[in-house]
């Protein structure tokens, strides 16, 4: 087994997640390959899938949700990612129920019963059949005039809960957001998986997609068991390179050495990421991406609200920001220490060409 050093692992990891070198085709390519795609920002969502893409077009993401070939919803621990549409009903099927398992305790705390949610739930199908669709302001109106109490953090919660078990989705666009669908009408030829494939396929995604990472990767990123993640990697296990990263068996796509041999310039090079992206975000230990003393720089307070990233040689280096408004906007960055050598004369150009 090769021993690789935490550098190159962030390396291959741009690599197999296509910041650098040969794109996706598409928005849809990107997102399936990947798994999932973090999507609690859903402009930086969109720009984290189009800068993967060939096209690097935010418009090209959209036409994909418009087009029902991507969604977005709560597929694993509880939090919004953009998938594949037809991955979305056995990802919540495989993951939803570790989550739902907890929510009995935030529903006491916002003062629900399952009652309360599934008058919602016949309110909401009546409100959707037949291909209609409503914003989420929208939604909650319609449910208030059906008599649900949506008040306050009743009526994410509801949402939530009514996406999770897999009736609900945010799918078309909708004046820059989106809109919520009927999951079965707006997927109408969902893939089926049994428990052990589904464990199998979301196993072999990850480690395609974000490899070099680890069973404890997996486990973080779908907040699955180690059981189950080490039951998934084990009848796809030979479909993967294996590495050694400080002692510890790391997967990966087998083909991403050689993508990095290619264009090893590329992913040297500096690189630009919106907040959440996956290549911070993908991983329990991203210590190779993000150095552990600057941790806290990228995400102030532990608030969860995580900056857009400035990468150069595979290693967060610093943050940027919008600063300004219309033609007077203009890339702002703040390096951890100081940035390495014609790097901040670069941020506003690249920034300038992000999608």
């Amino acid at each position: 087994m090769t021993t690789v050093t935490p550098r190159e692992v962030a390396l291959l990891r741009l690599v197999a997640q296509r910041v650098a070198g040969p794109p996706f085709p598409d928005a849809a390519a990107a997102v399936r390959a990947l798994g999932a795609v973090q999507g609690q920002d859903l402009p930086g969502a969109l720009t984290s899938v189009a800068l993967r893409t060939a096209g690097r077009s935010r418009a090209g993401v959209t036409a994909a949700l418009d087009a029902g070939d991507v969604v977005r919803s709560w597929p694993m621990r509880g939090t919004l990612h953009l998938v594949a549409a037809e991955d979305l009903p056995w990802m919540l099927e495989l993951l939803g129920g570790r989550v739902l398992a907890g929510a009995a305790k935030r529903r006491a705390v916002v003062g629900l019963t399952e009652e309360d949610l599934e008058r919602s739930r016949e309110a909401a199908v009546a409100a959707l059949t037949g291909g209609r669709r409503l914003g989420r302001q929208a939604l909650l109106a319609t449910l208030a005039d059906a008599g649900c109490d949506v008040a306050g953090q009743r009526g994410y919660h509801t949402l939530w809960y009514l996406s999770q078990t897999g009736t609900l989705v945010l799918g078309p666009t909708d004046d820059g957001d989106q809109a919520f669908v009927l999951l079965d009408e707006w997927v109408p030829a969902p893939r089926r998986l049994e428990r052990e494939e589904a464990l199998a396929e979301l196993a072999l995604r990850f480690f395609t997609g974000h490899g070099p990472a680890t069973v404890a990767d997996l486990v973080r990123w779908a907040g699955t068991t180690v059981r189950d993640a080490r039951a998934g990697l084990a009848p796809v296990r030979d479909r993967l390179a294996t590495v050694d990263v400080g002692g510890t068996e790391a997967y990966l796509d087998p083909e991403t050495p050689e993508r990095l041999a290619a264009c090893r310039a590329d992913a040297e090079g500096l690189h630009l990421l919106p907040g959440f992206d996956e290549v911070v975000l993908g991983y329990a230990d991203r210590s190779c991406t993000v150095p552990p003393e600057f941790a806290e720089r990228i995400v102030p307070g532990g608030n969860g609200v995580f900056r857009s990233t400035v990468v150069c040689g595979g290693q967060v280096v610093g943050t940027w920001r919008w600063t300004g408004r219309g033609a007077k906007r203009v890339a702002a960055a703040e390096p951890f220490t100081a940035f390495p050598p014609g790097v901040a004369e670069r941020v506003p150009e690249l920034a300038a060409a992000l999608p």
